[in-house]
């Protein structure tokens, strides 16, 4: 039998006599704790307080204060379909088997238990505004419809229909090259809040909010900004100076030793064509998305408290995944750099209040998230969960009993890539089609792939090693690169 060293056991024993003193347990409540999920679509880390230098979301930062940041979370596929499936199911897209945006969570596992029906099991009620599974973005807002979603996850269920880019206002498509339904077109929309897709998600959760404050409730609500079409009324365009606006610095020679496979994908110019002028344009319309939803977070965060909720509720913010916007001169998502699988994450436990206004940066995982709350709330969980319960990180923010050391993310092609402190390891076609290796501690930019630096030999055996054990843990069999792949030719179905 191994012994625990002597010197550990005094760090363990207190992380345990704390989280017994802080964390209740379902029998010490009165009452069930309600659950408020906030999800943001396509946004990275761009919020003021998570560093961003331009970006102002002042309501995201009031809720970061009054709970604690997770500043290394990462997304398990950077897109929005399997992400999705990922969080609700708690289980990574290889077990799940959605993978990319195609199908269905139910119809790949008719009898999966998602996060919200669990709590509706326990008699919550489970209700949706707006995008939570994947909707196709922006033709269902415009339809009012959710072709994807899964009925057995809620007790109501409220779509939002709303103009998109066929508001009246200014229309700009700063990404001329690109012909898709994804370009970057921006609307400096006229009107209200309310008359545009977020501002009616936040008017229906209000809604909801006051309708079910006498019983538990599992509420999960999406905000569909900042995904493109980039729909902001005008004064949220006013809050930035678009001359200001500071691009990423990228070197120049940034993708010469990328594998092929992924080396034109989303590239700039190759597929959309930004100027440096435009590009400027584009960051405004973004961050403009991003403070027009978080001025709605705002208002439901204000209903929560106007209602009495807010000492019995866990608010829970992120994103499905990461964005880039020109950096390693590419844009949007289905990459495997920082950029496209580090997402903001915040939870506000409100019996954990002298815990609040802190952040950690231990490596984390949105399929994390699930775990979290059942444990919060004293549920049963299904056993199949693939996360683990993030209650230590909030008592103590590099709690000594987190052990995870690695974040897991895959992507199209066969891509993989383990995230750990101090490495990025990516390879794609399962190994066949190329490899990428950053020393985050030397290059934080993810600029200098060493993966055929032979000093960095062992490193790489040992990264591939642990994605390899990683992606077998979750009983997937791989299938080999094709040869239009392992020569970059391939290409990705729309």
């Amino acid at each position: 039998m191994m012994k625990t060293p002597c010197r550990i056991i005094p760090a363990l024993i207190i992380s345990a006599m704390i989280a017994a003193t802080l964390i209740p347990q379902s029998s010490a409540h009165a009452e069930k704790p309600n659950v408020l999920f906030l999800i943001a679509d396509d946004l990275n880390t761009a919020l003021s307080g998570f560093g961003h230098k331009q970006c102002k979301t002042p309501n995201l930062d009031r809720l970061a204060e009054r709970g604690v940041k997770f500043e290394n979370m990462h997304c398990q596929y950077p897109v929005c379909g399997a992400s999705r499936a990922s969080i609700m199911s708690g289980l990574y897209p290889y077990s799940n088997m959605t993978l990319g945006n195609r199908g269905t969570l139910r119809a790949s596992m008719p009898d999966v238990v998602t996060l919200s029906q669990t709590f509706r099991n326990n008699g919550y009620f489970a209700g949706r505004v707006s995008k939570i599974y994947h909707m196709r973005i922006p033709f269902e807002i415009i339809e009012g419809t959710s072709e994807r979603d899964d009925p057995l996850s809620w007790d109501d269920a409220i779509n939002i229909k709303a103009p998109e880019q066929n508001a009246p206002g200014e229309l700009t498509n700063w990404s001329p090259k690109d012909k898709e339904s994804q370009n970057f077109t921006g609307v400096v929309a006229s009107g209200g809040d309310s008359e545009h897709a977020d501002g009616m998600a936040a008017d229906r959760a209000i809604e909801m909010l006051d309708r079910v404050k006498d019983k538990p409730f599992f509420m999960a609500v999406g905000f569909v900004r900042p995904h493109v079409p980039l729909v902001a009324p005008k004064k949220y365009f006013d809050l930035y100076d678009r001359e200001a606006m500071e691009a990423p610095v990228v070197p120049e020679n940034d993708l010469d030793d990328v594998p092929a496979i992924i080396r034109n994908y989303k590239r700039n110019s190759t597929t959309y064509g930004v100027t440096s002028e435009s590009h400027k344009g584009l960051l405004q319309a973004y961050y403009a998305s991003v403070s027009y939803m978080d001025a709605q977070v705002g208002r439901v965060l204000d209903a929560l408290e106007e209602t009495g909720l807010a000492e019995n509720t866990i608010v829970v913010f992120t994103s499905d995944h990461g964005y880039l916007l020109g950096h390693h001169h590419k844009y949007q998502k289905q990459h495997l750099f920082e950029e496209a699988t580090r997402v903001p994450f915040i939870i506000s436990v409100p019996w954990l209040k002298d815990r609040h206004g802190r952040g950690t940066t231990e490596i984390t995982e949105l399929v994390d998230l699930y775990p979290t709350l059942t444990d919060l709330a004293g549920l049963p969980a299904p056993d199949t969960l693939q996360g683990t319960s993030l209650q230590p990180l909030l008592v103590d923010p590099q709690s000594p009993s987190w052990t995870k050391k690695q974040a897991f993310t895959i992507s199209r092609s066969g891509g993989e890539s383990i995230r750990t402190a101090e490495w990025r390891f990516t390879q794609w076609g399962f190994g066949d089609a190329g490899t990428e290796l950053y020393d985050l501690k030397k290059d934080p930019g993810e600029f200098t792939n060493q993966a055929e630096n032979p000093e960095y030999a062992s490193v790489l055996k040992k990264l591939r090693a642990q994605l390899n054990a990683k992606r077998e843990s979750t009983g997937f069999q791989r299938k080999p690169a094709t040869t239009a792949e392992k020569k970059g030719k391939h290409k990705p179905k729309k």
